[in-house]
């Protein structure tokens, strides 16, 4: 099989989880920059990145890369890409996004439409039609400038991959699937260790952890764009993924995974979320203020995404809520919290300064995830 560069974006800050993800794929890491993560792969791989990884927003497949820091040299480099080897005569093609930083060319606007004519003039010397209909498959281009190198991507998974299908209800500031499952990935949690979340909204953290005991790739609840696209991959390979993704499905794990929330009725949506995921027997949904978490276990895990003032209404309660968080926990023997907030207070009215702390951003939105560790639990004899 032909052997591509495959291009894998993800949130600042987790490129590491994003790598090692690929690399227990079985794929060749080419490149980590800044958001995303370039690897090496056939038309199995993008069947497989999209549907297992659990930390991508999108698979690009990419298709070419060079310099240019004027107009005329962004047509040239585009028009020498061999559009025709990945875009049939009536594919529907467009450049769908263009991002600049530090470059001379910095208009997304022109960007995607000198970019758009450099195809068209490209693929018209190739099919000899001076028109393109465009009513087949869709072939979006994504185009990244850094430094004036031009860094140009088909997108393979059309709607982003933090839309797994399953969260068909969401709370009024949900944390997205990918930077929820990228978050507990970065913490020692496992399995056979307890996990609450107090602040669970519609069900984000203790779903994807659900996913990862029972070992559900992310990706088999829902379609992508590159399915249809017969001339680069056959069909029986995406078939041949979903077998391989249910075939590894272990739905009988034992967890002990529990969701709190305050509101009743962002409860229901995610119960109903965690029922569309597969994994509502593996998740325990409970009405209960942070005030009151309480739990006899040892060595347990919190991993929460707690409210940090996205609206003014909602900052002068901060303080009391964070410090009753940070009074719970310190009532829980042993246990360890990871909490990503943008609240700038929060060591301060939790009570405790952090062991670690990461900056991570969630979309533009500055967020900080703070690590309370506790003991590790004595190891078993065997």
């Amino acid at each position: 099989m032909e052997r591509m560069e495959l291009i894998a974006p993800c949130h600042f800050g987790l490129e590491a989880v994003l790598k090692r993800e690929i690399y227990d794929l079985g794929y060749e890491i080419a490149s980590v920059e800044d958001g995303r993560v370039t690897f090496y792969g056939d038309a199995e791989a993008i069947c497989r990145a999209n549907i297992f990884l659990r930390t991508a927003e999108r698979v690009l497949l990419k298709v070419g890369s060079f310099r240019a820091e004027t107009f005329e040299e962004l047509f040239e480099g585009t028009k020498a890409i061999p559009w025709e080897h990945y875009i049939p005569k009536d594919g529907k093609f467009w450049v769908t996004k263009a991002a600049s930083v530090k470059s001379k060319l910095f208009s997304p606007s022109d960007i995607q439409s000198i970019m758009k004519k450099a195809m068209v003039n490209r693929m018209q010397s190739h099919y000899h039609v001076e028109w393109f209909a465009e009513t087949g498959v869709s072939y979006p281009v994504r185009v990244f400038l850094m430094k004036d190198i031009v860094t140009v991507g088909i997108d393979t998974s059309g709607v982003s991959l933090h839309k797994r299908g399953y969260r068909q209800l969401q709370s009024k500031a949900p944390i997205t699937e990918t930077l929820a499952a990228a978050l507990i990935l970065l913490t020692p949690w496992k399995k056979d260790r307890i996990l609450v979340d107090p602040f669970c909204g519609c069900g984000t953290f203790p779903i994807e952890a659900a996913m990862m005991a029972a070992n559900i790739a992310p990706g088999l609840n829902r379609s992508f764009l590159a399915e249809e696209w017969e001339n680069l991959i056959p069909r029986r390979l995406w078939y041949d993924t979903i077998d391989e993704a249910n075939e590894l499905i272990c739905d009988d794990v034992e967890v002990d995974i529990q969701g709190y929330d305050i509101d009743g009725e962002v409860l229901k949506a995610a119960r109903e979320n965690a029922k569309e995921a597969g994994v509502s027997h593996l998740i325990h949904f409970q009405e209960r203020a942070v005030k009151d978490l309480r739990h006899p276990k040892k060595y347990g895990f919190i991993i929460t995404n707690p409210p940090y003032g996205e609206r003014l209404e909602d900052k002068e309660t901060l303080p009391c809520i964070y410090r009753e968080f940070g009074e719970s926990f310190q009532m829980l023997d042993s246990w360890s919290a990871y909490v990503i907030t943008g609240y700038e207070d929060t060591e301060r009215y939790f009570g405790r300064k952090a062991d670690k702390n990461r900056k991570i951003y969630n979309g533009m939105l500055k967020t900080y995830f703070y690590q309370f560790q506790g003991p590790k639990p004595p190891k078993q004899k065997k």
